[in-house]
């Protein structure tokens, strides 16, 4: 907490002191007329800055055309912070805010080419293409900060600054400490970037340019001893209980990640530009040629560490007291593309899309044992057709022609039709996938796991249907998969209980699977109260292979409104449940989800959190209470075998935004 107080305080000095050196840019930024009306009259300028003109952009955005969306000020879906917790993609973890996480339900992952395959921290990271670039006015800047006086204390802040009507410079950073539930559950990270937009006076060339560093750190306690701590009536303290691993300070047990990286897109418009909303903030530039190269460098390093005996079989058999397990990854990636639309003078009436590309990637590959360098090349293309808002069709081929994972390719085809707004919009998709096994799949150097597998690459069929009526609230989508040759970590065979194999696992594929998975969001309002349903179904003849529930829910009650004309808030429940499943063990030093021989199914229950959020000006804030049932049933439950999950918590945020 030391620390992050410290932050935030520096943070604030650091706003002060610069606001005198920016003075200057923020009167450029104000209409001429505006200005001068102010020169003239010995006045402030009496323009006024909000919300409206702070805008901002994303990689993919900007791949299209330049153009920008005003920054997000509201509250809604505020109280979920942790990115276990959101109801839209729920997960299994180890019980405490920043440890291993997989996800519950079944999400494909559409990517080719070369996979390190660790996944188990990466909704914690903030990667180059999640980086989010602005345009503003006048000086932009947040502070985002949940917990003070509780467990999880999570600092964000943010500064974006224009040097010029076209030139956007800004910074973020993020630092998270959390202390978990039980001995050894504690988390660290400390991410950021700095990050750059360059727009031309002419609209035709644009840079984009940012660094992003993690440094993820999850301690490791190899879940508890005693697997019936929630029916121990005399327990005093969670942090008490005995864990299978108990190292403090050097010698404690970890997982960290470090992930670094920059990137560089340099883009050019030739040709006619076509221009909607000129002079608004909301103005929109669209070529009908663009060239583009991407460059980018990123390292990635997995670290596993222990330095202490296993006394309480945590580990798979075997004697060794200091592990350091490692794997290095750097990867230097071009990407060249042409674009070419054409387009009637009915701007985005009616308009056809051609996008080529080109892109190579230099890898190297360090475990603990090998060093080695791959090389991919692949050639991408995307032909699109629009038809006002009403239709979008587009084909799209993504496919490794060159090097290690030669053969690998995503074809997909998608047609997009709005009807009206009381029918709402259809949407049909397909795509066919052939993907190379991730590279802890074919190979990995640890201390308790070696192997080196020949697998064969995995074939996916996917058809979806999706539908959805904003007027009534309501979504819902229909997916199919064919899968050939699933991948997945499971526990070797053991018939004759030889302790020399247990928690050994070892890679797997399953020849053939076939998964229904249909989601339905509806949403309803009765006066100011609101009801907000998410479900989830999933069918398949591998239901145990792919360790997931065939049902989950996810309901949110809560009342809005908006008092004194000046707070806007929200007071809700929210509830969620899933079925019972064939819940996965967790592999420490290897960091991965396994299915284990026992396959033991945890009962269920329903989870209930409280919870409220407002908005006053530019502050947002919300309080919640999770898991409030436990204080009548159940006492406590479990996602993943071994680790109890977290108990009943209060919580606080505050997010405060900064733009004139």
């Amino acid at each position: 907490m030391k620390y992050l107080i410290r932050i935030l305080f520096s943070v604030v000095v650091l706003a002060g002191v610069t606001s005198k050196g920016y003075a200057q840019v923020d009167e450029e930024f104000s209409s001429a007329l505006d200005s001068a009306r102010a020169l003239e009259d010995n006045k402030k300028d009496s323009v006024v800055f909000s919300a409206k003109y702070v805008r901002y952009a994303t990689l993919n955005m900007l791949k299209n055309a330049s153009y920008t969306k005003q920054i997000d000020t509201t509250h809604y879906n505020f109280q979920y912070y942790n990115p276990q917790n959101h109801p839209w993609n729920p997960s299994i973890h180890l019980g405490s805010y920043g440890l291993a996480t997989r996800d519950l339900l079944f999400n494909p992952n559409k990517s080719i080419g070369f996979q390190p395959g660790f996944h188990a921290l990466e909704r914690y990271l903030l990667t180059s293409d999640s980086v989010i670039y602005y345009r503003a006015r006048a000086r932009y800047s947040e502070l985002y900060v949940v917990g003070f006086l509780f467990d999880d204390q999570v600092f964000k802040a943010k500064l974006a600054q224009n040097i010029n009507p076209n030139w956007n410079v800004g910074v973020r950073y993020d630092a998270t400490n959390t202390d978990g539930y039980f001995s050894n559950q504690t988390y660290a990270d400390r991410k950021g970037a700095v990050f750059s937009w360059y727009e031309s006076p002419n609209r035709r060339y644009n840079m984009l340019v940012n660094a992003a560093f993690n440094k993820i750190d999850a301690t490791e306690n190899g879940s508890v001893i005693n697997d019936s701590v929630f029916r121990d009536k005399n327990l005093s303290s969670l942090h008490g209980v005995p864990t299978r691993l108990s190292g403090q300070q050097a010698g404690r047990p970890y997982n960290k990640w470090l992930d670094n990286g920059l990137f560089l897109r340099q883009s050019f418009y030739i040709g006619r530009l076509d221009t909607l909303n000129a002079g608004l903030p909301e103005m929109e530039i669209h070529p009908t040629n663009a060239f583009a190269h991407n460059s980018s460098i990123r390292q990635r390093k997995y670290i596993f560490f222990k330095n202490e005996e296993d006394l309480y079989g945590a580990f798979p058999f075997g004697n060794a007291g200091l592990v350091q397990d490692t794997t290095k990854i750097t990867t230097i990636s071009n990407e060249f593309t042409y674009s070419f639309y054409l387009r009637n003078k009915s701007l985005l009436k009616n308009e056809a899309k051609l996008n080529l590309g080109f892109q190579n990637d230099l890898i190297w590959y360090e475990d603990s044992l090998l060093n080695d360098f791959f090389q991919n090349s692949a050639v991408k293309g995307d032909l699109s057709y629009q038809f006002s808002n009403k239709v979008n069709l587009k084909l799209a081929v993504n496919q490794v022609v060159l090097g290690r994972n030669v053969g690998d390719f995503l074809y997909e085809a998608n047609a997009d039709v709005f009807v009206g707004d009381k029918i709402g919009r259809v949407s049909i998709g397909a795509y066919s996938q052939n993907k190379s096994p991730e590279m802890t799949f074919s190979r990995m150097n640890y201390t308790y796991h070696t192997w080196s597998s020949s697998l064969d690459k995995e074939k996916t069929q996917n058809l979806s249907f999706k539908y959805q009526n904003d007027k009534i609230g309501f979504s819902g989508k229909a997916e199919y998969f064919l899968i050939s040759n699933y991948l997945y970590f499971k526990e070797m065979a053991n018939p004759n209980d030889d302790e020399r194999l247990e928690k050994l696992i070892e890679p797997a594929q399953y020849d053939n699977l076939n998964l229904l998975k249909l989601s339905v969001g509806q949403n309803f309002r009765f006066g100011n109260f609101h009801l907000d349903n998410l479900v989830v179904y999933q069918k398949s003849d591998a239901m145990d292979v792919l360790a997931t529930p065939e049902l989950y829910t996810w309901h949110s009650l809560y009342y809005g409104d908006v008092a004194y004309k000046v707070l806007d808030f929200r007071i809700g429940v929210d509830g969620k449940f899933n079925t019972p499943f064939k819940t996965p063990s967790y592999a420490i030093n290897a960091g991965q989800f396994y299915n284990d021989n026992v396959g033991l199914e945890f009962s269920t229950y329903p989870i209930v959190d409280v919870w409220a959020t407002a908005n006053l000006k530019r502050v947002n804030l919300f309080i919640s209470y999770n898991f409030v049932n436990q204080h009548i049933y159940p006492k406590g439950y479990y996602s993943v075998r071994r680790y109890p999950m977290n108990p009943a918590n209060l919580r606080f945020g505050v997010s405060w935004k900064f733009y004139d």
